[in-house]
């Protein structure tokens, strides 16, 4: 018997207190650098990120993940690089590939947006995400020694990206000659 499949959609307003919740329920230093905000919980979508800028997972009619992606900054000089800059899935969804469908999703929304490349970053000490990212063609592209203390311990941050569109990126040496 197989599993139903999710339903991957951009999020809509109505789905600011199931994703709040969400991301208050799966919260872990694993992943976070800052802990949940305490009660009265501030809305989930913001001024910088709303409904747009995320994806969800539904299963039977309840937001169970997302995946935000957003741009790296203001700046025009870098408006071709998306970035995923959040992804959560519920604990009662975990083992069902729900992340590297979302992964996946949003690879192809920042394709379809025009995007050249996409970037995270992610925690050194987080392995299952950064195989999920590898696996899913991502490649570190740098890390930061120690950048983080959370819970007594440094932690890296490690930075990984892709390109998307084969040949999009030419070095210096290759376009100079």
């Amino acid at each position: 018997m197989s599993l139903p499949q999710p339903l991957i959609r951009f999020a809509v307003q109505d789905d600011d207190d199931a994703l709040s919740r969400l991301d208050r329920d799966t919260w872990s230093y694993l992943h976070a650098v800052k802990p949940p905000e305490q009660p009265p919980y501030p809305p989930f979508f913001t001024e910088r990120f709303g409904p747009r800028d995320h994806l969800v997972a539904e299963l039977d009619g309840r937001v169970v993940g997302y995946i935000r992606l957003g741009r790296p900054t203001s700046l025009a000089a870098n408006a071709h690089v998306s970035q995923v800059q959040g992804l959560a899935v519920a604990d009662s969804a975990r083992g069902r590939g729900l992340g590297r469908t979302l992964l996946r999703a949003a690879v192809e929304q920042a394709r379809q947006q025009g995007s050249r490349r996409i970037t995270l970053r992610v925690l050194g000490h987080n392995t299952p995400a950064r195989k999920l990212y590898e696996a899913e063609g991502f490649v570190i592209e740098g890390v930061l020694p120690g950048e983080f203390l959370l819970d007594g311990a440094y932690v890296d941050d490690v930075l990984m990206g892709q390109e998307l569109h084969p040949g999009a990126r030419r070095s210096a040496a290759a376009r100079d000659s």
